[in-house]
């Protein structure tokens, strides 16, 4: 069983940065991969970035990629999202997740948090 808390979330300014975590509990963080998601109102449930058990091997969804940025720390069980660049089309609420093997799609993942919400202004 693992229990995933976001934290990090809040309202920032088109161009600003945001940092999200992810706390696990469970003694299986460490052999899962580790996504987040996010999802706009009327939208559906979107990738935004993975990341392998040892954090060796990252994915990105275009629309993120070489603004956003996803770690690990297995020995603190958490999996961050660093968020830089942010524009108004990142408005979501962010949710991370975990699988023994993830990928891309959000029923590839058992294990959800509860969401963050991140709301950037223009």
């Amino acid at each position: 069983q693992v229990q995933l808390v976001e934290s990090g979330g809040g309202l920032v300014q088109a161009g600003d940065s945001l940092r999200l975590s992810c706390a696990a509990s469970g003694r299986i963080f460490g052999s899962n991969t580790m996504g987040w998601f996010r999802q706009a109102p009327g939208k559906e449930r979107e990738f935004v970035a993975r990341i392998s058990r040892s954090g060796g091997n990252t994915d990105y969804a275009d629309s993120v990629k070489g603004r956003f940025t996803i770690s690990r720390d297995n020995a603190k069980n958490t999996v961050y999202l660093q968020m830089n660049s942010l524009k108004p089309g990142d408005t979501a609420v962010y949710y991370c997740a975990s699988a023994f093997l993830g990928g891309s799609k959000p029923d590839e993942y058992g294990y959800w948090g509860q969401g963050t919400q991140v709301t950037v202004s223009s």
